[in-house]
Formats: structure tokens, sequence, C-alpha cells
């Protein structure tokens, strides 16, 4: 198995298209095995926390909730 580590850097060059493809796939939810989704999945969550101005329309896909830590 292997894991998904995204730097920085590797983040930096997603584009406005990029994430609407990965968006995209993630939608239509066809996928021949669980785990490219889940690469996807995490991939979308990366881009989220380090560059929220692309993801923002898509994370509904992530469902995200805030908890109250408090």
């Amino acid at each position: 198995m292997t894991t998904l580590s995204l730097t920085e850097q590797d983040i930096a060059v997603f584009t406005e298209h990029d994430v609407a493809d990965l968006a995209r796939r993630l939608e239509q939810d066809d996928y021949a095995n669980p785990f490219e989704a889940l690469k996807d999945w995490h991939t979308l969550r990366a881009i989220a926390f380090q560059r929220q101005d692309l993801a923002e329309p898509y994370l509904h896909l992530l469902d995200i909730e805030a908890y109250d830590e408090a």
C-alpha cells in the first residue's frame, strides 16, 4: 500500500482546472477501486487546507464539519 504525501510545492502547482477535474471524478464516483477514490479525496482535502480558494466550491465533497470542542 502506498501513502499519499503531497508537499506544499505539489499543491502549489494545482490549477482551478485540475481541482475541477478532481471534484468531477469525486462527484461521479466511478472508480475502479475505493483506494483511487480515497486518494482523490485526500488530495482535495490537502488542497482545501493549503489553498482554500481553489477548493471552496467543492467543500461539500469533503463533508467537513466544524466541531465545538469547548
